[in-house]
């Protein structure tokens, strides 16, 4: 399913760019995706609690937060949220659809099981080449919101919700990424061409390294994945291999860095 992601600094303004986004276009919250890192016990109470919910709930991120939710000023949450632990991140509350898979697994999860739910959720509006930008935001502390649209021109229409609420889009969060790696990786290259001249296809190999299907694969045995995605050319590009293994280390250096933490 098509969707416009907003990246944003502070959880409050997410959220009010959520209620604005229901008020205007009337997507509501059920329909949308929001992940937001390590929120305080005075942030979740913000989220009033109702009669439906499990025991437990006040716990913040002591797991499962079931019921039909509500934010102050009126902000509908859909008829779930829940608490999860992701790599280098720690605890992040999700609300709207991705907390309803989860909270049907079980409620509180690891980040193989977020992993899992990402990597599968094509279908629910969490494109999946899209994953490793949304856990390097919740790394930096950002809250991520990913709503999804029925045409172009309602894209649009949200997409200036979006940034008119202090958003970043996905695509400058994908360039920031890559501008925060692209130093080290020209420093490391050791090729005869000029890095500049290769850095197109050596930047589209890395990225793909980072597709959760993917994880740990070496390039031979990622191939026929990635001649789905890519053109021929482009896979059989040197520099598209060397960004690729190259990527590989970096995601794996991720995992190295921050293993999974058991869920609460």
């Amino acid at each position: 399913m098509p969707s416009t992601t907003g990246i944003f600094s502070r959880f409050e303004n997410a959220r009010q760019a959520a209620t604005n986004v229901t008020r205007t276009v009337g997507i509501s919250m059920d329909q949308m995706n929001l992940l937001t890192p390590g929120a305080s016990e005075a942030e979740l109470a913000t989220v009033p609690r109702t009669d439906a919910e499990q025991p437990g709930v006040g716990k913040a991120f002591g797991g499962l937060l079931g019921g039909a939710l509500a934010a102050a000023g009126g902000m509908h949450l859909g008829a779930a949220a829940a608490s999860l632990m992701v790599p280098g991140v720690g605890p992040v509350l999700a609300l709207g659809a991705a907390a309803a898979v989860l909270a049907g697994a079980g409620g509180a999860a690891g980040g193989a099981a977020l992993g899992n739910y990402l990597d599968e959720s094509a279908t629910h509006g969490l494109p999946t080449d899209e994953i490793y930008l949304y856990r390097d935001a919740l790394r930096k502390g950002r809250t991520v919101l990913v709503v999804p649209i029925d045409s172009e021109q309602q894209g649009d229409q949200i997409g200036a919700i979006l940034t008119a609420a202090g958003a970043e889009s996905l695509d400058a969060a994908r360039e920031s990424w890559w501008i925060g790696l692209r130093d080290a990786e020209e420093a490391e290259y050791t090729g005869q061409e000029d890095f500049a001249s290769l850095e197109s296809n050596y930047r589209l190999g890395f990225e793909a390294a980072q597709h959760g299907q993917l994880s740990g694969q070496r390039f031979e045995d990622a191939l026929p994945f990635l001649l789905k995605r890519y053109s021929t050319d482009v896979c059989r590009h040197p520099a598209f291999r060397l960004g690729y293994d190259r990527g590989r280390r970096y995601a794996e250096h991720l995992e190295e860095r921050y293993p999974p933490i058991e869920a609460l």
